[in-house]
């Protein structure tokens, strides 16, 4: 298992790497249907925090093999069993999602992460023996993993009043697991490579948001009639999806990441946040179709900001990521702060203009920032 060339030219993902995604899209989906149940049955509270945990779980397990591999992807046979075994612990994970959502029991969950690190774990461990100059990196990989697994085993015998703090605690642990054993010497990820996983990552969530959209507009066809509300909805929310991946794909991160490897982290970590509000937002548009069709149980208003909420997270935190890693110019930073300031002021129009009305007016936003943005883009080219 000799390291890759973080120059290498041409570097794309593998099949396996784009298998090992779409396992993940059961748990997304998961994660996601359970928002959207939480948020329809008005339990918005517990629905967003067991949302944050549950999905910080799934995202941290496609973290792991994704940096490991853009580093050591050897494609042997000892290599991809050891990936197919990850797979089912991803998959044991997707199940126990909807149980960890509800009663806060990651039991199943937990055990799907011990099946994921045994594969995990070997791969640092055969990564130490094959690559002498940063076997000790590989060895931190190796013992941080063993022991915050640990950890998460251990969580099972905390009495329910600690299990929050101790979950955080873990999950603080889980981050700077990489940032330690990192200090030992830098792994050779390729930028080029991990941006284009990101941004495939990026395509499966928004892929998700359509899905579940449409799912609902299915539902309620099948229980109402076509009305014009729930066809203004529809074409809102496709559009809004259209708008959002073309502001992602708007500016590579591969040369930002390849001139500025320091700042890497700040990128990784801050797509949290960008994955979590794509596939919040599938929960929302759900929500924003049912006002059309039967009495929800939230408020009108409540349910604009189930749309309104991700699509601010993102276009934040898609500005911010960019940030971590160039130089935007402050016609960048002013026309996200604005976008997310009309976005988060627009739903308190719901109960005048109607929830179609405000969707429209969101995705209408939404359509205005990849026009400036890309004029900007234009004019600097």
């Amino acid at each position: 298992m000799r390291a890759r060339d973080p120059h290498e030219a041409h570097r794309v993902a593998t099949p396996l790497e784009l298998l090992f995604d779409l396992c993940f899209v059961v748990a997304v989906a998961q994660a996601s249907s359970s928002l959207h149940h939480g948020l329809e049955h008005g339990d918005v509270g517990h629905a967003l925090l067991s949302y944050g945990l549950v999905f910080f779980a799934v995202w941290w397990a496609w973290m792991n093999f994704t940096w490991f591999a853009s580093a050591y992807d050897v494609d042997d046979v000892p290599y991809r069993l050891k990936v197919l075994l990850q797979i089912i612990g991803v998959l044991v994970i997707a199940a126990g999602v909807p149980r960890a959502f509800e009663r806060a029991d990651f039991s199943i969950a937990t055990l799907g992460y011990a099946i994921l690190r045994v594969g995990m774990i070997a791969h640092w461990l055969r990564a130490a023996k094959s690559d002498p100059p940063r076997r000790k990196t590989a060895l931190r990989f190796a013992l941080g993993l063993t022991v915050v697994q640990a950890g998460w085993i251990a969580l099972w015998f905390f009495a329910p009043v600690h299990w929050l703090p101790v979950f955080l605690t873990l999950a603080a642990l889980e981050l700077g697991v990489a940032i330690w054993a990192e200090r030992g010497g830098a792994t050779p990820w390729h930028p080029h490579h991990i941006a284009e996983r990101y941004g495939l990552f990026t395509i499966i969530l928004l892929g998700e948001t359509v899905l579940a959209a449409s799912n609902a507009v299915r539902r309620a066809v099948e229980t109402t009639h076509i009305t014009a509300e729930l066809v203004s909805v529809a074409a809102s929310g496709l559009v809004m999806v259209f708008a959002l991946w073309w502001l992602y794909f708007l500016r590579p991160a591969g040369p930002g990441l390849e001139a500025r490897r320091d700042r890497s982290y700040w990128w990784g970590y801050g797509h949290y946040g960008i994955f979590a509000a794509l596939a919040a937002l599938g929960a929302g548009l759900e929500v924003a179709v049912e006002q059309t069709g039967h009495e929800p149980h939230l408020s009108p208003t409540a349910a604009s900001y189930a749309v309104a909420i991700p699509v601010a997270v993102y276009v934040a935190l898609l500005w911010a990521v960019h940030r971590s890693i160039s130089e935007p110019s402050r016609v960048h930073l002013s026309t996200a702060g604005a976008g997310v300031a009309i976005v988060l002021l627009l739903p308190f129009a719901t109960p005048s203009i109607g929830s179609a009305a405000t969707l429209a007016l969101l995705t209408a936003t939404c359509v205005a920032l990849v026009v400036v943005a890309s004029w900007h883009e234009n004019v600097k080219q």
